[in-house]
């Protein structure tokens, strides 16, 4: 299935209807659905696409001839092999001098890494042959830290070139719920929290069937794709990946301070923080602080967490148990070591549910955009979402990822909490209440009195 992507399609067809040239980049983390959305926005247009593979230049140049010649009717292709990138640029800029034409170099890094001096020859060829064509060019690439720093940073040689780029991100749950029509509230928000917003993993699990059945069959199988996924995109992006699934696994356990990780794992605080470092430019963990912090970056307040749901269920509960799993006792695995704690593990997902719901669809209830929504935690309290938002208003919420109807109890517990929070958000406060079950009708009847914002799972999908 194709899901989504409706403004990235919109935004590409803008550009291409332009009539214009046109240099846009791509990236995003790996299976997020690139190769997907260039090949929808390819269809039943006139386009080279050209998916790089790790091969030496002279291979690659001679797969790209073979792709041009599969576009091209033109006799000068069948006898003639690409000797280098200029020159297979070149005669396709001159393909483009009176019809548009796409070129879509897919996995660039790839190319890169054979000849690390692509960037600056793109560069030439764009200022004296691209920019006096009808090309669409589309640079693609999988390493967001790569495209970044050689592409889009201000000291690569393609500065300055391009007319538009998009980080592709997963979806929110809302849009991921889509991949599961007949699943109830509850159920897509667990798929959501076992797999993600990934499109690739989405797919994985069948809408027809239960989340205990698509669990056992895509995640608790040895042959099943996503048993061994997360080594495989580590591998990818790494060279040692040993200390890297320490860190991961420490921080799906629970430690997520600095020095909890460092101690879980072994390392001294700096070298821990070299090795998160790199996760969160691999978009595998992202650092969260309080809104109420002035300086977030430097604060010691920050605390870990895997931002990949996938992988974060993976090292919580797929990897402690890959010996069980691979002796055949997966059922047992489930019963044991998941579905006890599968809850409190939602729980946390949940909480992320309505932080989404907060940024993406605060138009439907909340009615004021937010400049930012995280949560905040102290000694003795935490809220689960916190906001400082345009008009100078917050935003105070409570996530309950309860199997019974929220009661006024929890909304006298938020409202004394917030009393400690510091000053600045103690004035034009708001208080919201997210449920997985609903609220009893007492708190229905204060909420209105009060306004006090409710806000139900099945409203967030």
């Amino acid at each position: 299935m194709f899901i989504d992507r409706e403004q990235e399609l919109a935004a590409l067809d803008q550009l291409w209807n332009s009539g214009k040239p046109e240099l846009f980049v791509l990236y995003g983390r790996r299976r997020v659905g690139k190769t997907e959305l260039l090949r929808q926005f390819c269809q039943e247009r006139r386009c080279v696409y050209f998916l790089a593979s790790q091969l030496r230049e002279k291979d690659l140049l001679r797969q790209f001839t073979e792709t041009a010649r599969q576009v091209f009717q033109d006799p000068l292709l069948e006898n003639l092999t690409f000797d280098d990138w200029p020159g297979a640029l070149v005669y396709l800029a001159q393909k483009a001098q009176t019809e548009r034409l796409a070129i879509v170099l897919d996995e660039f890094q790839y190319l890169c890494e054979e000849n690390d001096a692509l960037p600056s020859l793109i560069q030439n060829f764009w200022d004296t042959h691209g920019q006096s064509s009808k090309l669409f060019l589309v640079l693609c690439g999988s390493q967001v830290s790569f495209m970044e720093r050689e592409v889009l940073a201000e000291r690569s040689p393609l500065y300055g070139r391009r007319t538009g780029q998009q980080q592709l991100k997963p979806f929110s749950c809302r849009v991921s719920g889509r991949f599961f029509p007949g699943y109830s509230a509850q159920q897509k928000i667990c798929a959501y929290g076992i797999l993600g917003g990934i499109p690739a993993y989405l797919n994985r699990f069948q809408p027809d069937l239960p989340i205990k059945e698509n669990v056992l069959r895509e995640l608790l199988s040895v042959q099943a794709y996503l048993f061994d996924e997360v080594n495989f995109l580590l591998r990818m992006e790494l060279r040692d990946t040993r200390t890297y699934q320490s860190v991961l696994h420490a921080i799906a356990s629970g430690c997520t301070r600095l020095n909890e990780i460092a101690q879980r794992v072994g390392l001294d605080a700096t070298a821990a923080n070299k090795y998160l470092t790199v996760l969160r430019d691999l978009g595998m963990v992202r650092r969260e602080t309080s809104p109420t912090e002035r300086a977030p970056e430097k604060s010691r307040k920050g605390f870990y967490a895997i931002a990949d749901n996938y992988v974060n269920f993976w090292f919580r509960f797929v990897m402690p148990n890959r010996g069980l799993i691979e002796s055949g006792r997966s059922e047992w695995v489930y019963e044991e070591k998941i579905a006890p704690h599968l809850s409190s593990y939602l729980g946390l997902a949940f909480e992320d549910v309505c932080r989404q719901y907060v940024l993406l669809h605060w138009d439907e209830k909340l009615k004021v955009p937010p400049e930012q929504a995280g949560k905040h935690w102290d000694k003795d309290f935490d809220s689960d979402v916190l906001t400082e938002n345009t008009d100078g208003s917050h935003f105070v919420g409570e996530c309950k990822w309860w199997d019974r109807p929220v009661g006024e109890n929890v909304l006298d517990n938020l409202q004394g909490n917030a009393r400690k929070l510091p000053g600045r958000f103690q004035h034009n406060t708001r208080f919201v209440l997210f449920s997985l079950t609903g609220f009893t009708e007492e708190l229905r009847i204060r909420a209105e009195k009060e306004g006090v914002i409710l806000v139900s799972a099945e409203e967030m999908l």
